[in-house]
């Protein structure tokens, strides 16, 4: 395969680590949200204020997009020889950071629910969403770690 193409693969990989983990960003954000908006509406419809923490819990699936920009930048940084490797990590890891990142903003969006409901548990709240984020961190350092032990 000619030097050309390889090049092409492994920033293909690179693409796929970042485009991947923004989707799920996307569609975590796009939960997390839907519940932020339904628990102001409540609010107001009881004439409360609205609580501002529920944005802490509608942008935290987008940290994810940053994980996978790192993989993207850690595989543009590699060896066009590489590109197996590097496409394989870019499709997994960066579907297995997308997933984490929507399953995030569902629970977010649970979150929202429940403390615009009772105005308590923001931290407990937080914990659960710092859970599903360690996935991502985990397949962040994982992938990393394999690029790492490419041959120099």
């Amino acid at each position: 395969m000619n030097e050309f193409l390889q090049t092409a693969l492994m920033y293909a990989g690179a693409l796929c680590a970042v485009g991947f983990a923004g989707m799920g960003s996307a569609l975590g954000t796009g939960c997390a949200g839907q519940g932020a908006v339904g628990a102001w509406k409540r609010s107001y419809m009881q004439n409360k204020p609205a609580s501002f923490q529920l944005t802490v819990f509608a942008g935290a699936p987008l940290s994810q997009t940053i994980y996978g920009m790192i993989i993207m930048f850690i595989i543009m940084g590699g060896k066009a020889e590489y590109y197996p490797t590097y496409l394989a990590i870019g499709i997994v890891g960066g579907i297995a950071i997308g997933l984490s990142a929507w399953m995030q903003g569902k629970a977010a969006a649970g979150a929202c629910d429940a403390f615009g409901e009772t105005g308590k548990g923001f931290v407990n709240y937080l914990l659960a969403l710092g859970i599903i984020e360690t996935v991502a961190i985990f397949i962040m350092a994982f992938s990393l770690i394999l690029i790492s032990k490419l041959p120099a």
